[in-house]
């Protein structure tokens, strides 16, 4: 009986890390990517329809510039998702993020947060769900006149 539970215990325990070691992974690489690039200029549509430009999840760091607006700097761009799994978006500044699919309805965040334990450089932090297809990220209304994105794609089966 003792076996049967200490067998038990470890195997939760396992479950545990790894699930956190998934993020922390994912935490690390986006880290890496927002402090040492590579890097790409990107210029936000200053509206969410029509030709966006498009940002990827290729271990890049996106420096997007956001165009002023009424309420603020704000901006979009288009991201393909090639695959169906959860993608964090990671932003070097403290900046609103919109998801939305093709159809326009908002994509609903597993986890948002505004910074990380991995490192300082993380501002914000969302998780998607998201199936294959097109999203258009929504940056703003914000002060901010750009924000730095990387997004990771981070397997977790709970």
């Amino acid at each position: 009986m003792m076996k049967k539970l200490l067998s038990a215990c470890l195997l939760s325990s396992a479950l545990l890390v790894g699930c956190g070691g998934e993020n922390n992974e994912a935490d690390v690489e986006g880290c890496e990517h927002l402090q040492e690039g590579p890097s790409a200029a990107v210029t936000a549509s200053a509206s969410a329809t029509g030709a966006l430009p498009s940002v990827g999840n290729d271990h890049k760091r996106y420096d997007i510039t956001l165009p002023a607006g009424s309420g603020g700097n704000v901006g979009s761009v288009s991201f393909a998702a090639a695959e169906a799994t959860d993608y964090v978006f990671f932003l070097g500044s403290n900046v609103t993020l919109k998801v939305t699919n093709a159809s326009g309805q908002t994509v609903s965040f597993e986890e948002s947060a505004t910074s990380s334990a991995q490192c300082t450089n993380i501002k914000g932090r969302y998780v998607a769900p998201l199936q294959v297809g097109t999203y258009t990220l929504t940056f703003g209304p914000t002060s901010e006149s750009s924000v730095s994105l990387v997004i990771e794609e981070t397997a977790h089966e709970h």
